[in-house]
């Protein structure tokens, strides 16, 4: 009897253990359904549509290779999953755990609509060790990172991650399907993902950008608040859609002599923040600490219009928003200045920029991008004190963001340094730039007025 591989964030087919399975079972029929009708389910953006749409070509191609191929349909998961398990004669449907609170619902709805003798089979392989299991001496799960980076570490290394199929079983008969180019996810907007093409969505890429990685990973700490040098793995992407398994990651960029602990740190940052909104599905939504529920934030739209463009008067806030709108990603670093400006210095609510940077990030992940926010805000389980207001144009001098706004700031290109990091003060803003919102001075004093009115 066939089974049916539900693919979701997992779009791989090494270390694949709902693919390992089915094929293990018999023949699998590959699934992908598009669902922005699951009750509560949070649409996804529109960066990571334009992700998705070739990371499905890519997926598919690697079926084919083995002898199978690609399903696509759309509309609600568990209602179209249990009418074709009905219709080819499936035993099983397997899957990887996903723990997006519209996920979980999901899974909750196929496992009540699924006819009898269909059993749904879900596995772990998305993050190093699953949500949930690393859990406190009285079996509470940890609120705190750093505690929680400490339990998790007993038990790496993970597990070896396993092989790719040598061959896929095929059903007799495919089920029909959507085709991709139907489904619209390529953007219309030209002036929008002008950079997007740099990226190479797929588990072939995902491979290429962790060889990349690997040499530069002990080096990792002292080159990832450096803008303007590529310090980075720039793996999100590929991580979030599960086109390379974190332990396939851990393993590869870890070695005999090899200090990588700073960004296996990071990799131990995704799984927090899964357990996070596991604890707090609502957590992109709402914030964590109930003082802000009366927090003064500013009903400013022009200002985060001029935010989201990058025409806020500060070079490296707008070199990051620019960035982002032009290759869906900004540098971890100045990702942090962005946010505590909007939410410090322009006093507008963190949920504001979550959904931009929902819409906007090609690794736009529930989890983190909530738990990063939220951090940022000070309103978080664990995050930074609102107090700490980070200045943005002594956080761009000191790590030298000179080239990196040459390259996304165009106008302040003929700048020397330190004048770039701070034009209007040096009294060298060329015409063409905008002033700034607000001085950072004011915006400080603004800050913490505001939140004195509600700390308690």
């Amino acid at each position: 009897m066939p089974q049916i591989l539900w693919f979701r964030r997992d779009l791989r087919l090494s270390d694949q253990a709902a693919l390992a399975a089915a094929t293990a079972e018999g023949p699998v029929i590959p699934v992908y359904v598009l669902d922005d009708e699951t009750p509560k389910h949070r649409k996804m953006g529109a960066a990571s549509r334009w992700w998705l749409h070739h990371s499905l070509k890519s997926l598919d191609a690697s079926l084919r290779a083995k002898g199978s191929r690609l399903i696509l349909r759309r509309g609600v998961s568990a209602v179209i999953l249990a009418e074709l398990a009905e219709s080819v004669g499936a035993s099983e449907i397997h899957a990887l755990h996903h723990y997006e609170p519209w996920w979980r619902n999901a899974e909750k709805d196929l496992q009540a609509a699924l006819p009898d003798g269909v059993d749904f089979c879900l596995h772990d392989g998305n993050y190093l060790m699953p949500p949930g299991s690393v859990t406190t001496g009285s079996g509470q799960p940890y609120k705190i990172y750093t505690p929680f980076w400490k339990a998790l570490r007993e038990y790496m290394p993970p597990s070896e991650p396993v092989r790719t199929p040598q061959y896929i079983d095929a059903p007799e008969t495919w089920p029909e399907s959507d085709a991709l180019d139907d489904w619209d996810l390529l953007p219309t907007n030209p002036d929008w993902a002008t950079g997007f093409d740099d990226w190479s969505p797929g588990e072939e890429g995902a491979r290429r950008n962790v060889d990349a990685f690997v040499d530069k990973a002990a080096a990792y700490d002292d080159f990832r608040n450096h803008p303007s040098i590529e310090g980075t793995s720039r793996l999100s992407p590929h991580l979030h859609f599960g086109e390379v398994s974190p332990a396939y990651v851990w393993h590869r960029v870890s070695g005999p002599g090899r200090d990588v602990t700073t960004y296996q740190k990071e990799l131990v940052w995704r799984d927090y923040a899964q357990n996070a909104i596991l604890q707090f599905p609502k957590y992109g939504s709402e914030s964590y600490r109930e003082q802000f529920a009366e927090f003064p934030w500013r009903d400013a739209p022009d200002e985060f219009d001029l935010w989201c463009k990058g025409q806020t008067g500060y070079p490296i806030v707008d070199a990051g928003m620019r960035e982002l709108w032009a290759t869906g990603w900004m540098h971890n670093r100045v990702r942090m200045i962005a946010a505590s400006f909007l939410i410090k210095h322009l006093l507008i609510d963190w949920r504001e920029g979550e959904r931009w940077f929902w819409d906007t990030l090609v690794d736009a992940d529930y989890g983190s991008n909530a738990t990063n926010w939220q951090w940022v805000a000070g309103t978080g389980v664990d995050s930074n004190m609102f107090v700490r207001i980070m200045a943005p144009l002594s956080q761009s001098e000191k790590f030298d963001a000179a080239d990196y706004i040459r390259r996304w700031v165009p106008e302040l290109a003929e700048l020397d340094d330190p004048a770039i990091h701070d034009p209007e003060a040096h009294g060298c803003k060329p015409e063409g730039y905008p002033d700034k919102i607000i001085g950072h001075r004011a915006a400080r004093e603004r800050a913490l007025e505001a939140y004195a009115a509600v700390k308690g």
